[in-house]
């Protein structure tokens, strides 16, 4: 049985392959952004050297969906990305990508909370089943992208934040009452 709190350790050998250590077999980076998809963090690292290659590994996978034409990420979006590189912006940018996804993560939670809250059948038998499937189909809409709740933000970003969630929740609840 494997620990899903600690990262799955993939180790890449000189030869360019990769080895998960929990299944003891090679794996592909396809294989690897399904771990991803499905909650699972992950580490890659050199085995003769040590080093940290998952962050390169990452941005594989992501370049890899792109140019297979899965564009997530608008060309404006990279642009920016690069142009954060070699600018003042390049200490903001993190915590802004991080802050959105987590803002996110919680929408997609709290959907989920007011589908089950608005819905007379919670009280019905398998009910959880059937919301197992809204959580999976929810999932699936968003690519998989949001799988887990959790991280938290730094705390001098905490007001910004907090009001961003309550319009979203404000959002949310309108939406709620029109779909009724």
């Amino acid at each position: 049985m494997t620990d899903n709190n600690k990262p799955l350790l993939i180790k890449r050998y000189a030869s360019r392959r990769l080895y998960n250590t929990e299944t003891s077999d090679y794996v592909t980076l396809e294989d690897i952004a399904v771990f991803i998809r499905e909650g699972r963090d992950v580490q890659i690292v050199d085995l003769k050297s040590g080093d940290d290659l998952t962050r390169q590994y990452l941005l594989q996978i992501i370049a890899e969906h792109e140019s297979r034409g899965e564009n997530v990420l608008p060309v404006d979006v990279l642009t920016d990305l690069v142009r954060s590189y070699t600018s003042q912006a390049a200490s903001v940018v993190p915590q802004f990508l991080q802050a959105s996804f987590e803002m996110l993560r919680e929408g997609q939670s709290k959907a989920m909370e007011n589908m089950t809250k608005a819905n007379p059948m919670a009280a019905m038998p398998g009910f959880e089943a059937m919301r197992a499937q809204q959580q999976a189909f929810f999932n699936a809409m968003t690519g998989g992208m949001m799988p887990g709740v959790g991280k938290s933000e730094p705390k001098e970003d905490a007001d910004d934040l907090d009001q961003i969630k309550d319009q979203l929740a404000e959002l949310q609840e309108k939406l709620s009452k029109i779909s009724k």
